[in-house]
């Protein structure tokens, strides 16, 4: 049944199926995801429409009860693609939150079955290859298709050589076409690995779209043979600038988180980052769990990460940065898995989610992708993070 419309695959050793389900919601994908582990004898198939699971088959389970018993996988790989899927009967009425969580206690309560040779927080494993740090992630990441339209040059890269490098200026932003790409961080201790991206992924942040100075806070290398695609940047900037300001702090926010949970990456990994959580800020009740998008106008919000091993200080927001659900993405923090704690001169207000999610709806192809690709890097690095931590 499957084609080649794959527009979305990884590992579930790195990122995990309630990220995978949020990431699938966020976009409002519909199609089929489709999971494959050494340690089941048939591949698992779920249905999405518009970003909820209709329904699902594994073995002799089905509906509910096959997403469920899938969640207790720790090992394998998935693919999503983008499919008709008219002709499968919606038995789960649930929205994709309200099977996430009900998936996740079962978990937490021993009901599911694990699946696999690894507990979910070994993602980890021995580096290989040309620039490697000393831990390296199991399977690259990829993201949707190419689209050509936006393509100004394409370049090659040979194995072991140097994309771009930590600290020097560069402005250009690159998807990958084929092979596999290694992200680093330069640190004291050697190079540690924060990501390895396949084929439909970015290299390059929003700062790539904007005038002014730009250096690169990591290093990019090939594994293997790689063809990188230049896009056309004029293009994407007059995109951007045609954004409304909400819109446009929603992007640069989350390329503020992308930039925090990358340094905070690198101190768990030099076993530097202090695991107290903040003092003097008090947990908003009024946040926690909700469906609403906010924007600071003064004080901090502290994220508070719900770690393995419980709660984990993620990061700290201020002015204009917007914290809340995202009606057109999630990267596995607030509402669902990170708690919000506020300061005393906090004030924050809501913003419009569905004039948002109408204006993402708008966007190029393209763009989108760019976008769904930030929200994954969020959600890839804060899962590292978390056992960077427990390593140290």
């Amino acid at each position: 049944m499957m084609t080649d419309n794959i527009v979305f695959s990884g590992s579930l050793l790195f990122l995990s199926l309630a990220d995978v389900f949020q990431l699938l919601g966020g976009n409002t994908c519909t199609g089929i995801l489709t999971l494959r582990s050494p340690y089941a004898a048939d591949a698992g198939l779920v249905y999405f429409s518009e970003g909820n699971p209709v329904n699902a088959v594994w073995g002799p389970y089905r509906g509910l009860a096959a997403v469920h018993a899938l969640f207790g996988w720790t090992d394998g790989a998935y693919d999503f693609s983008e499919e008709d899927i008219s002709g499968v009967e919606p038995v789960i009425r649930q929205s994709m939150m309200e099977v996430l969580l009900d998936a996740l206690r079962l978990l937490d309560d021993g009901t599911i079955p694990r699946v696999g040779a690894l507990s979910p927080d070994h993602t980890l494993t021995a580096a290989k290859g040309p620039g490697a740090g000393p831990e390296d992630l199991v399977c690259p990441i990829k993201g949707p298709l190419v689209d050509y339209r936006y393509v100004t040059i394409e370049n090659h890269y040979a194995d072991g050589q140097t994309i771009v490098k930590q600290g020097k200026p560069g402005k250009w932003l690159w998807v990958i076409c084929e092979g596999t790409v290694r992200i680093l961080k330069e640190t004291p201790k050697g190079p540690v690995t924060l990501a390895r991206l396949g084929e439909g992924c970015f290299i390059g942040t929003i700062g790539s779209f904007l005038y002014g100075n730009y250096e690169r806070n990591a290093t990019a290398i090939a594994e293997g043979d790689v063809q990188l695609c230049i896009l056309d940047i004029e293009v994407l900037h007059r995109e951007y600038s045609a954004l409304s300001p909400d819109f446009k702090k929603i992007l640069l926010s989350l390329d503020n988180r992308l930039r925090m949970i990358n340094d905070h990456a690198v101190l768990a990994y030099l076993g530097e980052y202090a695991k107290e959580l903040p003092s003097g800020a008090a947990v908003e009740e009024k946040y926690q769990g909700s469906s609403n998008l906010h924007i600071i106008r003064s004080g901090t919000a502290d994220i508070i990460g719900k770690g393995p091993r419980g709660d984990v200080h993620l990061l700290t927001l201020g002015r204009d940065d917007v914290f809340g659900r995202i009606p057109f993405m999630a990267f596995g923090h607030e509402p669902l898995a990170a708690s919000v704690a506020t300061s005393q001169d906090f004030e924050a207000e809501m913003l419009d989610s569905r004039s948002l999610q109408k204006e993402y709806e708008k966007l190029s192809h393209t763009f989108r992708n760019f976008v769904f690709s930030s929200a994954t890097n969020i959600s890839m690095t804060t899962r590292l993070f978390y056992q960077l931590l427990e390593k140290t």
